[in-house]
């Protein structure tokens, strides 16, 4: 427990920010999109860009789940039929072509194979509003009662992405080997979905999406996340940053219940302090607002005291205690007895 012991006062905020953006910073520049050695299918981000994904708390960017199976369903056969339950296809991923015929103002739809046409006629008479639906073999047919080619067209892309079977949000699927364990490795994520369904080993499954774990398993489980992508991406590159930093980082983005990006709209945005915010970015909005709601500075932080000259309340600047040296000088030494 020694590694765990700091001196009372030592700024500890400034000495975590300095020990990740220092080997951040020496960060190699790695691809946006370079797939892991076992898989040739998901894009993984790397490296710097990885870590600002993180630290910015981003809802939008290549996500990815490693699924791991029961005990049951560990073997090649059933990893590969779980994988072809939990792809998610729509309907341009089952039919072999779309037309518009122009002869009889419809639009034409030709499936795979006739097993889907029933599924099919169902999605669309449900979201073709004012369409009349028809079935002619292996041919759908949709013929709206607007009939111009604007609204033909219209109909034709939003037909077409509709959601036929698998789970939304995963659009693909690859079954490799780890170790003892077959792993479903997925582009896309819907952790909610999955965790549900039979076969899906709950305790190991993960997902890359810090937003999802929040609205699923709650705010632990997202400051976990927080906590092991970073030490992961870290890792990866061979930087070896304490984990103590990286875990007061995960706090400072989570501790109020909510995920919190570092930046003007999150942690250094929200300070309870006037001075610190308008340190950071926006300066001028920070100051006219805090003078428009006549809000109060209390001098508590580092920043706020460094900003106005005063000795800020770290290290020895957190004592408290004078010494009188006149008083000091005056009373007698104690004789010894």
């Amino acid at each position: 427990m020694q590694k765990y012991k700091y001196e009372p006062g030592e700024a500890i905020g400034i000495i975590a920010a300095q020990s990740i953006s220092e080997p951040a910073t020496q960060m190699t520049m790695r691809s946006y999109t370079m797939a892991s050695q076992s898989d040739r299918l998901s894009k993984v981000t790397h490296g710097l860009p990885r870590l600002i994904e993180i630290f910015d708390a981003r809802k939008t960017f290549e996500k990815n789940m490693i699924i791991y199976l029961t005990k049951e369903y560990n073997t090649k056969e059933k990893a590969k039929e779980m994988a072809g339950r939990i792809k998610s296809l729509k309907i341009s991923d089952i039919i072999v072509s779309d037309s518009i015929d122009l002869v009889n103002m419809q639009i034409e739809f030709e499936l795979e194979r006739e097993s889907y046409k029933d599924v099919v006629k169902e999605l669309l008479e449900k979201h073709a509003k004012d369409c009349t639906i028809s079935v002619r073999g292996k041919s759908i047919f949709i013929a709206p009662k607007q009939d111009n080619i604007k609204n033909m067209r219209k109909i034709k892309n939003k037909m077409i992405k509709l959601h036929t079977q698998g789970v939304k949000g995963i659009e693909n699927v690859v079954v490799i080997k780890e170790d003892d364990d077959w792993v479903l490795q997925t582009t896309g994520t819907n952790l909610k979905k999955v965790l549900r369904l039979d076969g899906v080993d709950t305790q190991r499954t993960k997902t890359n999406d810090i937003h999802q774990v929040y609205e699923v398993l709650g705010i632990e489980a997202a400051r976990n996340v927080i906590l092991n992508e970073s030490k992961e991406t870290l890792d990866e590159q061979g930087l070896d940053v304490d984990v103590r930093h990286l875990m007061l980082l995960a706090d400072m983005m989570t501790f109020d219940g909510t995920i919190k990006d570092i930046g003007r709209y999150g942690v250094s945005g929200k300070k309870a302090s006037v001075l610190a915010r308008a340190n950071f970015e926006e300066t001028k909005k920070h100051l006219v607002n805090a003078s428009f709601y006549g809000e109060k500075d209390k001098l508590e932080g580092i920043i706020e005291n460094i900003l106005v000259g005063q000795i800020a309340p770290v290290g020895t600047g957190m004592v408290k205690l004078a010494v009188d040296m006149e008083k000091m000088r005056k009373k007698k030494p104690v004789q010894d007895k």
